[in-house]
């Protein structure tokens, strides 16, 4: 240990001082604070617990039929047995020609959706269908509009399925033995 002269021991001691109220100053300054941060946590919590309710889903299955003639627009319950709303691109359009097209879908899929809003659907699940078997196994052009309607009327969606029905071992084609004589 060594002494101290006068000079250093009266600097020490206001040193010590300095830092004594530095010390309680800066304590003071964050409990204050953290009773701030408290606060705007419990207004937050206040507000978000304000603003979040309880939204319980309601979800469909949305069936689309697509073929190159035609496309149906079918939506159900989860399970499948209660039609909730039916259209197809036929009630839409005027001439025949027309019933498959992407606006004919569009359409059918919007009066769809529109009355599924209606009863409470807030989710769907989309299955898409092609004729299949011995037909064409890629869906017509009107499935990919009537999706897209579907997406923009304000539901969430789900799974997007192909349900095409896909034979193992090939069903015959028609025409006979000898194929289709022209």
């Amino acid at each position: 240990m060594y002494a101290l002269s006068e000079t250093e021991t009266v600097v020490e001691e206001k040193d010590v001082k300095s830092t004594l109220e530095e010390t309680t100053s800066e304590k003071a300054v964050e409990s204050e604070k953290a009773v701030e941060s408290e606060k705007a946590v419990e207004s937050v919590t206040k507000v978000k617990a304000e603003t979040k309710k309880e939204i319980k889903e309601k979800w469909g299955i949305v069936h689309i039929y697509s073929s190159y003639n035609n496309t149906i627009i079918h939506i159900t319950d989860l399970t499948g047995a209660e039609t909730v709303s039916i259209s197809s691109g036929g009630c839409h359009v005027n001439a025949d020609r027309y019933e498959s097209s992407p606006f004919a879908a569009m359409k059918a899929a919007k009066t769809v959706v529109e009355s599924a809003q209606t009863k409470g659907f807030t989710a769907l699940h989309i299955k898409v269908r092609a004729v299949g078997g011995v037909g064409s196994r890629v869906p017509g052009p009107g499935a990919q509009a009537a999706i897209r309607t579907i997406a923009r009327g304000g539901f969430k969606i789900g799974r997007i399925d192909d349900v095409t029905p896909i034979p193992h071992d090939t069903t015959r084609k028609k025409g006979g033995k000898r194929g289709r004589r022209v």
